[in-house]
Formats: structure tokens, sequence, C-alpha cells
């Protein structure tokens, strides 16, 4: 077991650690950055991403992931494969705990620790994920032009993402366990007017069918919850909308965070409660869920961390 010492530790390795990582080495500030459980984010579990500037072919997820974390250890970030299982940010210097056992002493913390999609559970969702079955809509409904798609969930991330859908594929169902919507009144107006939208009222997917030459979704079996009957769904992608969970327990009584568990930060900052620590990515921004808006709240953490070293000095 060692001690580490740095002027910034990163806990996260997503697009907004990484990002962080980068400006806080070009900084001088050599940074610690720890990978966590998941190294490189949600995006190593993406195929291809179109929207990320700069790949006007395109890029798979992990493959940009390797390119951020190749770029932050060649300006000078360590990186460093542990999950920190415990924080004291109670003073500063702040001190963090890894699974390793290894000690963790920063002047700064970056939190980008983001937030997991939850999924429906289903081996068969697990198998084609990436393949045809997705978690967002914004990401991947490109690749469902002129096709059938279905969607499962039924607050205002499922609708705003069944509407999204419409502007690429030729037909959306929407499937939900109960008879009515938890999404606001306005946007089930806008659902309901939809042409392209079908609504399947109290009932579940119970199996994600596919080919295995090449590798696709080609239907989804749902099953009545009221009557038991099962019936298939002929669709070429299914998106799973039944919300994120941030993963933000390690911080809980520490850090504020919202109804809904997200680390909140001041106006037009990625500053939180505690001074000399920042939140950056999904684990406070529920709206977008974007690589690009995640790699830029990692800009704004690092460039504020830098700003308070200067402003607090640091001995470190």
């Amino acid at each position: 077991m060692a001690t580490h010492h740095t002027k910034v530790l990163i806990i996260g390795s997503g697009a907004a650690g990484l990002t962080a990582a980068i400006y806080a080495a070009r900084a001088n500030l050599k940074p610690i950055l720890l990978a966590g459980l998941q190294p490189g984010g949600q995006l190593t579990i993406t195929t291809d991403v179109e929207n990320f500037p700069g790949f006007p072919d395109g890029v798979m997820g992990p493959e940009l992931m390797e390119r951020m974390q190749a770029q932050a250890e060649r300006v000078g970030t360590e990186v460093i494969y542990d999950l920190i299982t415990e924080a004291d940010l109670s003073k500063r210097p702040f001190r963090c705990v890894g699974d390793s056992g290894d000690e963790y002493i920063a002047d700064t913390v970056i939190v980008a620790t983001g937030a997991s999609a939850r999924w429906l559970d289903l081996p068969s969702e697990v198998e084609y994920r990436g393949f045809g079955v997705s978690a967002c809509a914004t990401c991947d409904a490109f690749f469902f032009r002129g096709k059938d798609v279905a969607i499962v969930g039924g607050g205002n991330t499922a609708v705003e993402e069944a509407i999204f859908l419409t502007n690429h594929a030729s037909s959306v169902t929407l499937i939900h366990r109960r008879d009515s919507l938890r999404a606001e009144r306005v946007m089930q107006d806008h659902l309901f007017a939809n042409p392209k939208i079908k609504v399947i009222w109290n009932a579940v997917v119970d199996q994600v069918l596919g080919s295995e030459s090449p590798k696709s979704v080609t239907g989804v079996r749902i099953r009545d919850v009221a009557t038991g009957a099962v019936s298939e769904l002929p669709v070429a992608g299914l998106f799973v909308a039944i919300g994120h969970t941030p993963n933000t327990e390690l911080f809980k009584g520490v850090l504020d965070m919202d109804a809904e568990g997200y680390l909140v930060t001041k106006p037009d900052s990625t500053a939180t409660n505690v001074p000399g620590v920042f939140a950056a990515g999904d684990v406070q921004d529920h709206v977008f869920r974007q690589a690009i808006t995640a790699a830029g709240t990692g800009c704004m953490a690092a460039i504020e961390a830098d700003r308070f070293l200067v402003e607090h000095g640091a001995e470190v």
C-alpha cells in the first residue's frame, strides 16, 4: 500500500475525467486520475460514435476513450487503476482511499464518476447492447434511419426520446408497463399527436430477439402484465429509457445532491458546496448526458481547480 500526493485528484475516467486530466496536466498540475470500476466510462460500451467533433467518419467508443487517455498520459497525467471506496472531504488536503488500500492526498478533487443507465436486466438485452439495444436515442437514433424501433419507459426522458426518434425512424413504438405516462402533460400531448408513434400499454419486454450474422436486433417479445399474453414486435432497435443512476453513493451526506442523487454545482461553474471539490460530466448533468458536454464540463473543472490552487495555495 502506498500514499500518493497530487494537486488534482480526478475520480473517473470517462470523457469528463479524461478531459479534465488533459487540461490539468497542461497546466503542469501533474494530476492523478483514478480509472474506477469502468475505465473509459459509458462510451466503452458504445459502438459507433458519429457526433463527436473531429471524426468525420465516426469513431468506435472504446477507441475514442483510448485516444483521450493516451493524450492525457502524454501531457503528464498519471492514470491509476483503482476504485475509491472512502473519501474524506472534511478538510484540505482531501484524503481518499482506494480499493487497493492506497491512500490519495489531494489539494483539489474533481468528481467525474458519471451515471449508469438503468437497464431491463435481460440476458438478451446485454447480448445485443451496442448491436441495436441502446440507452441513448440522441447518440444512436441516426443508425435507425427509415427503420422501425421500440422504446421502453414512461417518464419525460422516454417521451422526449420517442419524439426525437421520429426524426430518423419510420415508426416508434413506446412500451410502458402501466396504463398512463408519468411525463409532463404537454410532452404527452406532443407524443400522442405524432403519427409515427404508437403506444403499447400495460406491457413489458421479456426478450430481445436478434440475428447473429450480422449481429443485430430483429424484434422484441412483449408480455401483457394484465393477461400474461405474449406477442412479438418486429423492430430493428430497442431503446431503454427508464432513467439513469448517478454514481454518487460515496459522497452522500457530504456533497449537495438533488432529489435524484446528481451532484449540485454552482451556476456557471463546476464547484460543489465543498471548496476545492468540483464535479463534471454525467454525475452532475441529468439533462444532456453527451460525451461532448461531459468533456466541456471536464475542461471547466480543471480550469476552476487551477484557479482555486492559485487563490488558496497548495503545498503538495
